[in-house]
């Protein structure tokens, strides 16, 4: 009866990344790391996809980032128009008395 070994993320993503360099057939990583060859093609998949999807939602977190500065800086152009006009109004008000 054999027990299964159960791998941390660290684990998986150092061998993930040792077979996504290259330097290491699948066959090596797996009788170096104790790990079925399917195994590592799986975790090596999973990486790539990951690190894809990072660099998607980073350039998204950017442009909804600056959507949000160009709203607020619109707002903030609004409220300064209407005080404007306000002390306009006030000014107007002294000057003539």
């Amino acid at each position: 009866m054999s027990v299964k070994k159960k791998y941390t993320a660290e684990e998986k993503a150092k061998i993930a990344l040792e077979a996504l360099k290259g330097n290491d057939t699948v066959n090596v990583l797996s009788s170096k790391f104790q790990v079925h060859s399917s195994q590592i093609n799986s975790w090596k998949n999973i990486a790539k996809e990951a690190i894809i999807s990072g660099f998607k939602d980073l350039s998204k977190n950017n442009h909804t980032s600056d959507t949000e500065l160009i709203d607020e800086l619109y707002r903030q152009i609004g409220q300064l128009k209407v005080e404007l006009e306000w002390l306009k109004k006030k000014s107007a008000l002294f000057s003539n008395t």
